[in-house]
């Protein structure tokens, strides 16, 4: 799967999860969302292109969820 649709899917998701007005809430949903949902080798994409790119074109709470949520996500 091509990093642009990971990205593109992943934005898509913390849009909706950012909506929530307890912030720690939504990025703990958005791991979770990732963990049940995405297949491993697309979440192993998903935190190549974070460890190579930093994360470029990710949304700031998608990229605190797969911070901090890492180890769930691997």
């Amino acid at each position: 799967m091509k990093t642009d649709n990971l990205i593109k899917m992943a934005n898509q998701i913390g849009h909706f999860f950012e909506a929530m007005p307890d912030r720690d809430e939504a990025v703990a949903d958005i791991a979770g969302h990732l963990k049940r949902f995405w297949a491993p080798r697309m979440r192993q994409a998903l935190l190549g292109h974070v460890d190579a790119d930093a994360g470029a074109g990710l949304l700031d709470i998608v990229q605190e969820a797969v911070a901090r949520h890492r180890q769930m996500l691997e």
